[in-house]
């Protein structure tokens, strides 16, 4: 009898200590606009990158995905890993990532169109089912959204406790020649993120990393 008392309670203080691990838990998704000229943006996702790399714990999760004609799909994910408790797990888990992306960056093809509402649903799907403490898309991408003829993205995104946050929102000619062009592809992004419950922020300033994480 005191064994079995003993285990249930060793078997609690297990499942708690879990529990607890997961509630502080990090899960990022970011997306990469390979369309157009954006692609040559790359190079700077890869600070971004490396900043994931060596902040993100044990028990946090990463994934990379691109943009491109038709992003709700699994087979947009370059890369996706789970850290590992033990630091040395973790270490080698993030190295096979790295060596991932690196190879991703030096052999993409431009895409003709950009389907960022679909990356977006791609992400929202793939976090909940890390059901990770803390959720954060990063979308990499001057947020000119071109679908294909026939791609549907008119169902509204569910974002309550997701954190969605553009980085390098870079200006595009006809921005530099009318502002109001580019304030209002952000504040339309603004809008939708924030219709579906979610937070939106905008990091341009890629000596700032530590943003991405600011509360």
């Amino acid at each position: 009898m005191k064994k079995t008392v003993a285990f249930i309670i060793v078997l609690v203080i297990f499942l708690a200590g879990c529990a607890d691990t997961k509630k502080h838990s990090k899960g990022v998704y970011m997306l990469l606009d390979t369309s157009g000229t954006y692609a040559l943006e790359l190079k700077k996702a890869q600070s971004i990158l490396n900043y994931l790399l060596g902040t993100l714990q044990p028990m946090d999760t990463l994934a990379v995905a691109c943009i491109d004609t038709g992003s709700f799909s699994e087979k947009d994910i370059i890369a996706k890993v789970t850290f590992y408790q033990r630091p040395s797990v973790a270490n080698n888990q993030k190295r096979a990532f790295q060596k991932k992306i690196d190879k991703f960056t030096s052999e993409v093809k431009s895409s003709k169109y950009t389907d960022i509402s679909g990356g977006l649903y791609q992400a929202i799907e793939y976090l909940n089912e890390a059901d990770t403490g803390k959720k954060y898309i990063l979308i990499f991408s001057d947020l000119k959204e071109e679908l294909k003829r026939g791609h549907v993205r008119d169902v509204p995104f569910q974002l309550a406790g997701f954190n969605v946050i553009a980085l390098n929102v870079t200006k595009l000619r006809a921005d530099i020649r009318d502002p109001k062009k580019y304030l209002k592809r952000v504040e339309q992004w603004r809008a939708k993120v924030e219709g579906g419950n979610g937070q939106w922020r905008v990091v341009n300033d890629l000596e700032r990393l530590e943003n991405i994480f600011a509360e």
